[in-house]
């Protein structure tokens, strides 16, 4: 997994397979994770149709954050990686991208699309903002971030000082 903050300054329309590829250049500003796959990032590829899943990247205009897997030596980006203007992310997700987020490199977040839902593992954090309908959008989403505690479980975390490693909040999504 690769996630950088850049800005996209071309794009170009590669003509591999039957739909063909768009390929956006982008100026990498700040790369959060994948330093050891790639430690820079120059190209990002997308299918060229969003029927494809492909996504669509202004040029020139936003800084982005961007998702994705690196294969055969590309970074590949679509509609279910996690893709946002910048200027877009709250306050929390900033924060969560610089301080938090690593915390949870070893739980897993398991959506929750109907209740009743259950963490089948310590490493698990339910995320709930499927529920609503409001996915990627959804508050949990927007505000949290999902980390492993000192004893090894994963919970949620919100809140501007450092987590307590020894308290899990439960009452919190």
């Amino acid at each position: 997994m690769t996630v950088i903050r850049a800005k996209v300054v071309g794009k170009k329309l590669m003509k591999d397979g039957p739909f063909g590829t768009m390929r956006y250049t982008v100026k990498q500003m700040k790369m959060y994770r994948g330093f050891q796959i790639m430690p820079h990032v120059q190209y990002i590829y997308t299918e060229a149709s969003e029927s494809l899943c492909g996504v669509k990247l202004e040029v020139n205009k936003y800084q982005y954050l961007i998702t994705g897997r690196v294969y055969e030596g590309k970074v590949y980006t679509g509609l279910c990686n996690w893709y946002e203007k910048w200027d877009r992310l709250t306050l929390s997700q900033r924060k969560g991208l610089n301080h938090r987020y690593h915390l949870g490199c070893g739980c897993k977040i398991r959506p929750c699309y109907y209740l009743p839902c259950f963490a089948t593992s310590k490493n698990e954090c339910i995320w709930t903002d499927m529920l609503s309908n409001f996915g990627h959008l959804g508050y949990q989403a927007k505000h949290y971030a999902c980390i492993q505690r000192v004893e090894g479980y994963c919970s949620w975390y919100r809140g501007w000082a450092p987590p307590d490693k020894m308290i899990i909040n439960a009452t919190d999504p």
